[in-house]
């Protein structure tokens, strides 16, 4: 399944962030503002209340060890999409299935250009490569990032882990969880939205603020009531995050001769 980090119940949803800094972190950290997508707890990831990982068990620093390449595979994708080159070879990290998100952003200041992903484990491999793709391209709220644009963009990826069920809209932490919610909307509908765990913080929300701007997102438009958070039912996730920029993606390049002739061998240059 599809999605996105603007609260919506289209299974293709949205991501908004901003303001990445060219790092990798874990357990939520992060940057950039985040919105949700939509999780349908028949993936594997949630069972009487107890959460499970995907990915066959990767430790974080492990993870965390191969994100740059995945940054690094993105932008690989994404230039060759765009100059019409055949695609990438296949790259050496990991290939277990993880729920992932790819998120494009512009400019010194680093407005958002595109960010959709899955809370559906995808191989990695394949997921990657599809989201480079369908994030830059078609996140319906831009138009497509074209060829002139590729010099000023910056590539984060999101893995995310550890799926919980909440025992209620409060049951999460500030900065380590991000959080998906499903509710019914004044019409009767049922809705879901997710804000990623960076999400919170760098607004400055307090939990309660959190919640409220989420069902806004998902399409909330009657009063918010203490009844109403007190109905949704909340899951709560952990996420590890990279961040690359074109100019590190092409010192890359560049520091193992042409594009398309490399292993995949990337070093330490962005910290995790």
């Amino acid at each position: 399944m599809s999605s996105s980090c603007c609260g919506t119940k289209k299974q293709k949803l949205n991501g908004n962030y901003s303001n990445s800094n060219g790092h990798c972190s874990g357990e939520g950290g992060g940057s950039g503002k985040g919105n949700g997508t939509v999780m349908n707890g028949h993936n594997g990831y949630l069972s009487n209340g107890h959460s499970h990982d995907a990915g066959g068990g990767h430790s974080t620093s492990s993870m965390a060890a191969q994100m740059p390449e995945m940054c690094f595979y993105c932008f690989e994708v994404l230039y060759r999409e765009l100059n019409n080159l055949e695609e990438p070879r296949t790259p050496s990290f990991t290939n277990d299935p993880f729920p992932l998100f790819v998120t494009w952003k512009i400019g010194k200041d680093r407005r958002l250009r595109g960010c959709i992903g899955t809370f559906s484990a995808m191989r990695l491999h394949s997921g990657l490569r599809e989201y480079a793709i369908t994030s830059a391209l078609k996140d319906n709220r831009f138009s497509p990032i074209t060829r002139d644009e590729i010099q000023r963009l910056t590539v984060s990826v999101s893995i995310l882990q550890g799926f919980e069920e909440a025992r209620g809209y409060l049951d999460w932490t500030l900065g380590t969880h991000g959080i998906r919610i499903e509710f019914y909307n004044e019409r009767g509908s049922k809705r879901t939205a997710t804000y990623l765990p960076q999400v919170a913080t760098e607004q400055g929300w307090d939990q309660t603020q959190t919640i409220d701007s989420l069902l806004r997102k998902g399409g909330y438009r009657a009063a918010i009531t203490p009844e109403m958070r007190r109905s949704i039912k909340l899951t709560r996730y952990t996420s590890q995050e990279c961040h690359m920029t074109y100019g590190e993606y092409r010192d890359l390049v560049e520091g193992r001769g042409v594009s398309g002739q490399s292993q995949y061998n990337v070093p330490g240059k962005v910290q995790c």
